[in-house]
């Protein structure tokens, strides 16, 4: 894996490699997948906030994946994403380039969201709030509060 598509591990988060990637394409069927750029996905199952400009301009709009209820999502298609942040309590949060914030935070029954990328790269918000990360060597590793990068 080179180490553009690397992830950087910091006390409570992870940065996540997709600076700079497009939405290429949107899908629904009981979750919301964001295709992106260069192979990578974000795959959402749990609501979702979907926000746009400031938090205290603007209130933001509850996606469910699980109902379809997710055309307000649509604005994302073309998108260029500026940020991506997984948090070691289970929350991701994705910010674009037209100024729309997704945040979606974990469940406590079933894997809320996960975000995969090449050669087999993959990070999900596991049940009750914490994450797993696997490298695409096959390994993963994942404790409460806190993740382990394997390479």
């Amino acid at each position: 894996m080179s180490t553009e598509e690397s992830p950087v591990e910091h006390a409570d988060r992870w940065i996540l490699s997709l600076r700079g990637k497009n939405v290429t394409k949107i899908s629904v069927d009981f979750r919301l997948a964001l295709a992106l750029d260069s192979d990578w996905e974000v795959v959402l199952e749990a609501p979702v906030s979907l926000s746009h400009g400031t938090a205290r301009a603007n209130s933001s709009v509850l996606l469910h994946p699980e109902s379809q209820d997710v055309a307000a999502a649509l604005a994302l298609f073309g998108a260029k994403v500026l940020s991506a942040v997984a948090f070691k309590s289970g929350t991701l949060r994705l910010v674009f380039d037209t100024g729309h914030h997704l945040t979606c935070s974990s469940d406590p029954s079933f894997e809320a969201w996960q975000v995969t990328g090449p050669t087999g790269w993959r990070c999900a918000s596991l049940p009750e709030g914490s994450l797993a990360v696997w490298s695409g060597s096959g390994a993963s590793e994942s404790c409460p509060r806190h993740t382990m990068w394997q390479t």
